[in-house]
């Protein structure tokens, strides 16, 4: 039977979007073993129900477990919000790691900031981004700014397309001239467009995501687990798309 410490860490989302948060955790770790589970077959997340998010989420994390991993990592907000306090609950052995918006560092940019929030429809619904918001409302103004479809757009593999650049421009519109501080990208799929948002405000205001928080929060419980593991890195990208094309896309995002 395998050894513990060499099971991979599974990282899960609906897509190749939780690729930017695997650069992230293997930077961090980067003697460990990575299992990327990218569910184009249910993509997209952000327009399901809480719901249905938690059910494929839970079936996901169980043909997981029998394949075999040592820890959880759900790079995904909108799988994070309907089912990671569950999937706690009822894996209470088992490293889990959600990811959240970048509030928290946005709401510390300068003082009382204004911020828009990116993210899909389903996440900015949950009562977990709301309550995040709420925390932090005192330090400054966060602006909710639902995204139906970029993580579509983004799943294509084209980051630097001239669609994706006509929607964020659009996306944008009200706010370019508003003074805005900061935007955080509050769905995985985002920070691959980060250049592209960057290019669009003319380098004008700051860009967060939760990724290195999140790299950071499963190294600290797979070390307080005692399952850091020493050796050569590894990453496996599987996806549950007949599409061969996912797998390439993952790659690309993940090594350009």
């Amino acid at each position: 039977m395998e050894n513990r410490i060499d099971l991979p860490i599974a990282v899960i989302d609906s897509g190749v979007g939780g690729i930017s948060v695997l650069r992230e955790l293997i930077k961090m770790m980067p003697e460990e073993r990575f299992l990327y589970f990218g569910d184009s077959k249910n993509a997209p997340y952000g327009t399901k129900s809480r719901a249905e998010v938690l059910e494929i989420t839970r079936n996901n994390l169980t043909a997981l477990q029998k394949r075999g991993i040592k820890a959880l990592v759900v790079a995904c907000n909108t799988a994070t919000s309907a089912a990671v306090r569950i999937l706690r609950e009822e894996n209470p052995k088992l490293p889990i790691v959600g990811i959240e918006p970048a509030v928290k560092p946005a709401s510390e940019l300068c003082e009382s900031p204004r911020v828009l929030v990116m993210a899909t429809p389903l996440t900015l619904k949950e009562e977990k981004f709301k309550n995040l918001v709420d925390r932090f409302a005192h330090k400054g103004e966060f602006i909710p700014l639902p995204c139906p479809g970029l993580a579509d757009l983004i799943e294509k593999g084209d980051v630097e397309g001239e669609e994706i650049e006509a929607y964020l421009k659009n996306l944008f519109a009200p706010y370019f001239d508003q003074h805005i501080d900061g935007i955080v990208l509050g769905c995985t799929h985002y920070p691959h467009i980060r250049e592209i948002i960057d290019r669009v405000w003319c380098g004008k205001v700051a860009i967060l995501d939760g990724g290195e928080g999140t790299a950071r929060e499963a190294r600290r419980r797979i070390v307080a687990a005692d399952l850091l593991r020493h050796g050569e890195g590894e990453v496996e990208i599987v996806n549950t798309s007949s599409d061969e094309k996912m797998i390439e896309i993952s790659k690309k995002l993940l090594y350009r």
